[in-house]
């Protein structure tokens, strides 16, 4: 818009008529928020001017509109006038009329906000700073001094890094309001002085703490006072962290005796004492340390602090329901306006918390003390302090869950088994709680029995029944919230799948009836989490299908009825409409010998959810549930339909659904593999053979499985094989030749090779011809060496394949190739090694003469590649035959220093194969570990790096294998005089850490610091070894 127009709106703006200022001001702030809206010096000084101006309008939409408009327009004017603007509203704030203020005050922070350069920081600050201190230190009104610190608890917050000369003086001028009279005025100087704090030199930080504290140490102050000082210790240490810890050991002390001696009516110098200790453990971790036990104890003690109100505490029996319920109905008829002692408990709650969350070495002993404590405070009668009991409970939970995950609970002071003892005690705890009144409390005490059953997956099974009656109660009442139901059906679904079927059985009847009411609530979420119930329902209903330990089949009709109203119904949230596919399909797998009359109506909606885009998805995983199921669910009256439609889905760009979509084909095909038609498979097969790629290896492996199993049920079909051998096979061989391959794609490859020989559609041959054919090197250069493996890995599963006769000849050919001297053969006695190797490591090539000495003779090659593949080759026949390769190995490495280095590559081999397959673990143990060790500690001393190099990666392995006996020889070495045995230690311990199992974990676990001693080895070798490797 042109200048003139902008000059326009201005006139409008000052206009004797409200709307018009109004309406003139709104056109102002549209411009403003244009891009393209510049402005000239002139009109900058005139937009700023009436801005101002009209912050201090009659009308309050006017000066509002006014106050938005200063946003955009710092990003629009040049920095001068930014700092004249921020000058101009601090003068109105300080100086101006009182109707004013307030809209300075928030206009001056709108402008801060918009203030994100250094530059203009700190033109800004140069003159507003002195001025928010002059306010708060020169007498003015408390209302001026809280608008003062407010607004410099901002600009400290987002720039005090840029005023670092004026910290000192501002920091003296702040320290004296922490004992202004008006408590507002303290208030905001403790929030000032935390937003200062980070930015304070450590000098400055202890001046202010230590001032603080000094403070503290006077006796005779006034309470407020030193309810705001300790307020100030508080704020201080969340906002500085360990920069805190320095000032413990003074401000710990204290803060417990003034938690302690502090008057019966001064709730809230104990509840600040207790905020700040909380903020000590969670911000000073370390430093903490020694004053954990006095905190702890100090929580226990006030967690339960209520002067006003007497409760014994005791536990009740199941006579004195009614009494209980009595004594909550006159609880619940206490009240107190005055009583500020929840906030006590409340402060120690969190206390408590604090420190369950930062010391998880003090586990045990908080299930020793603090446990029994926070389980009789469920009993707590002020709600909100009765929630952070709860969530102190949750956080002991959680942190007994990180911290034991995969433990035992067999020893006794082990938080696991502490816990295990407090259950039932609990678990009548939250009984109680489940009866109160209160729904917030309801949900409490199930998120409580949620977490607990997670951590403790069967704590349950004794005491479910007496949980029972909650669970319907919550369900059932009138006066149940939603968020109540989904709480009971969440902890419901939960302990269901935790739990053994058996503990559920006698309590079928009690749940059934809510669980599949509350199928049909109205609330979506409710709906959705019923339905996953219902799924866990089904599982425990019919656990297994060998044996009927309950009848039911009274149960059938009713949840099928229940599901398929929310199956059926289209209008509905996705979450349900997904729940309820899942759900049914759950229901016809586990049911549908018992539904035969109900399956001709309820599969055609299941196919017509797989039209549906949103739900198709859920409907594929349904259908291969239906199909896993062992009862041989009839799908005849959908089966092409849904097989068309799953093929359909191949092409599709949704990666999770063309996952999804195998999966199911595969699951189908095992199941109703007669029942498909031959042309489907054809088109399967055609469609799927678009997926094998490097591109998607996962997605490549999927496909290649599903090909096996229709080779595997179809191997008879003329059309099939020949589909494989056109569509899937030249995919497979360019997939082989891929640097990426490996993991599951590599072994379904090989499944793949290996069904496609046995299914006599293409002859051994011919496969083995074409392996073969793709190791040769093509025109855009060779082959990678993951390549080469993958394609003799492949020959080798050929090879087995086929037959001993077949592999015999194989092995045969291959060693022709070794024997053929030409210079020219080079490539092929490479892939020849490695296909050797491929076959005597999965079978044993004993009967092959002196096949070990041709393989050795590779050694001599003087290409590095091929002794590289005969030192494979030899390590891993070696594995087809340890009781004959290994001592040939062994001996060959004490005869033949040249050939050392290439052995011990064998002899890697060897181990490595032991250390990750064993089933050949005991022959190794039993006839060659000793003559192997010494043998490897002889040469832990080589001067060649390669070969100690070795040597450690094989003492790594054994570790894995062995570790008893050779952590502790490792141990003793790194004390050996030669540097080169202490490095090669080093380097063993790597390859044990890198590839560790729970085997080696323990003993390792106590003797680690030893090797990690190394890292301060005189000699820089060893120091190297194990820091950078």
């Amino acid at each position: 818009m042109a200048n003139t127009n902008i000059t326009g709106i201005l006139e409008k703006m000052t206009g004797k008529d409200k709307d018009y200022r109004y309406m003139a001001t709104s056109d102002l702030l549209s411009e403003l928020n244009k891009e393209s809206f510049k402005a000239d010096q002139d009109l900058e000084s005139k937009l700023t001017n009436i801005v101002l101006q009209q912050l201090e309008d009659a009308s309050g939409d006017v000066s509002g509109l006014a106050v938005k408009c200063l946003a955009p327009l710092v990003k629009k004017v040049n920095e001068e006038r930014v700092v004249e603007m921020t000058d101009k509203l601090c003068d109105k704030l300080l100086n101006g009329k009182d109707q004013h203020r307030d809209t300075a005050s928030i206009a001056l922070k709108a402008v801060i906000v918009e203030v994100t350069t250094a530059s203009l920081s700190e033109k800004i600050l140069v003159s507003l700073a002195p001025q928010l201190i002059n306010g708060v230190t020169n007498g003015k009104s408390a209302e001026i001094k809280c608008e003062c610190l407010d607004i410099l608890s901002d600009v400290l917050h987002r720039f005090g890094n840029v005023i670092t000369k004026d910290h000192a003086y501002m920091l003296t001028a702040l320290l004296t309001q922490l004992s202004s009279t008006q408590a507002s005025v303290r208030k905001k100087s403790v929030s000032c002085i935390a937003s200062l704090a980070p930015c304070l030199s450590d000098d400055l930080l202890a001046k202010a703490t230590l001032e603080v504290i000094k403070l503290l140490k006077i006796k005779r102050a006034k309470s407020d006072i030193t309810r705001t000082n300790i307020q100030m210790i508080g704020a201080l240490s969340r906002s500085v962290g360990y920069r805190f810890g320095p000032h413990l050991a003074e401000a710990v002390p204290l803060l417990i005796n003034y938690c302690t001696s502090a008057s019966e009516n001064d709730e809230e110098l104990r509840e600040y004492s207790l905020q700040a200790l909380e903020s000590f453990m969670l911000r000073c971790p370390r430093d903490i340390s020694p004053y954990c036990e006095g905190i702890l104890n100090l929580a226990l003690e006030y967690v339960s602090y209520d002067p006003n109100f007497t409760d014994s505490m005791e536990e009740d029996t199941d006579d004195e329901v009614q009494d209980e319920e009595e004594d909550d109905e006159s609880a619940d008829e206490y009240t107190d306006d005055e009583d500020a002692s929840w906030k006590v408990r409340r402060a120690s709650a969190k206390c408590l918390s604090a420190i369950i969350a930062s010391r998880p070495q003090m586990l045990s002993k908080m299930y020793q003390e603090a446990c029994p404590k926070l389980v009789d405070r469920f009993r707590e009668r002020e709600e909100n302090v009765k929630m952070d009991i709860f969530n102190t409970f949750i956080e002991l939970l959680r942190q007994t869950g990180n911290v034991t995950k995969g433990q035992g609970d067999i020893d006794e002071s082990s938080p696991r088994w502490l816990l295990k003892q407090e259950v039932p005690k609990v678990v009548k705890s939250i009984n109680r709680q489940l009866r109160e009144k209160s729904i917030k409390t309801k949900v409490g005490a199930f998120s409580v029995l949620k977490e607990l059953v997670v951590v403790l997956p069967d704590c349950l099974a004794d005491q479910f029944g007496s949980l029972v009656p909650g669970i319907e109660k919550a369900l059932n009442d009138k006066s149940s919230t939603s968020n109540l139901k989904i709480e009971a059906l969440a902890f419901t679904r939960i302990v269901m799948a935790s739990h053994s079927p058996s503990v559920f059985h006698p309590y079928i009847q009690a749940l059934s009836g809510p669980i599949l009411s509350a199928i049909g609530d109205r609330y979506y979420k409710v709906t959705a989490e019923a339905l996953r119930v219902c799924g866990e329902l089904v599982r425990v209903l019919r656990p297994n299908f060998e044996e009927r330990t309950i009848d039911f089949r009274p149960y059938i009709i009713p949840i099928y009825k229940a599901i398929l109203a929310r199956l059926a119904n289209q209008d509905q949230d996705q979450e349900v409409k997904e729940c309820a596919i899942s759900c049914m399909s759950l229901v016809i797998a586990t049911f549908g010998d018992g539904l035969q009359r109900e399956l001709p109506s309820c599969l055609p909606i299941l196919v017509d959810r797989m039209g549906n885009e949103i739900t198709r998805l859920t409907a594929v995983k349904a259908f291969a549930v239906i199909a896993n199921s062992p009862l041989r669910i009839d799908l005849s009256c959908v089966l092409d339909h849904v097989v068309s439609e799953l093929t359909a889905f191949l092409r599709k760009a949704n990666r999770a659904l063309r996952q999804a979509t195998l999966g199911t084909l595969n699951s189908l095909v095992v199941t109703y593999g007669s029942q498909i038609g031959s042309s489907s498979y054809e088109t399967i097969l055609a469609e799927l053979s678009t997926l094998i790629s490097d591109g998607d290896l996962h997605m490549a492996a999927l496909a290649l499985e599903l090909c096996c199993t229709i080779m595997v049920d179809r191997r008879s079909v003329k059309n099939v094989g020949l589909a494989v051998k056109q569509k899937v096979l030249p995919e497979a061989l360019t997939l082989i030749r891929s640097a990426l391959l490996q993991g599951q794609a590599l072994q379904a490859l090989q499944k793949f090779f290996a069904a496609l020989v046995q299914s006599a559609n293409i002859s051994f041959e011919t496969l083995l011809n074409s392996l073969i054919s793709t190791a040769k090197p093509s025109q855009s250069g060779g082959l990678s060496k993951q390549a080469l493996f993958s394609i003799a890995q492949c020959v080798a599963v050929l090879c087995l394949a086929a037959g001993d006769q077949k592999c015999a000849s194989t092995i045969e050919m291959l060693k022709g190739i070794l024997n053929d001297d030409s210079s020219t053969n080079s490539a092929k006695q490479h892939m020849a090694l490695l296909c050797l190797g491929e076959i005597g490591r999965r079978k044993d090539l004993s009967s092959h003469i002196q096949i070990e000495n041709i393989v050795i003779e590779s050694f001599q090659s003087p290409f590095e590649e091929i002794k590289s593949a005969a030192s494979y080759a030899l390590g891993n026949i070696a594995v087809g035959n340890l009781s004959k390769y290994l001592p040939f190995i062994l001996d060959q490495i004490d005869n033949q220093q040249k050939k050392q280095y290439l052995l011990l590559h064998s002899l890697k081999e060897v181990i490595a194969r032991q250390s990750v397959d064993h089933t050949g673990q005991s022959e190794l143990q039993d006839s060659n570990i000793v003559k192997i060790l010494a043998l490897l500690f002889n040469h832990c001393e080589s001067e060649e790096e390669g070969v100690r190099n070795v040597v450690a990666e094989c003492l790594g392995k054994i570790a894995l294998i062995e570790p008893n006996k050779l952590i502790p020889a490792l141990k003793e070495r790194t004390t050996s005089p030669a540097a080169n045995t202490r490095a090669t230690v080093a380097i063993a311990i790597k390859y044990s850490i890198v590839e560790r199992t729970g085997k080696i974990d323990a003993i390792l676990y106590s003797e680690i610091s030893t090797f990690l001693m190394l890292i301060k080895d005189s000699d820089s070798m060893c120091d190297v070894q194990l820091s950078l490797r």
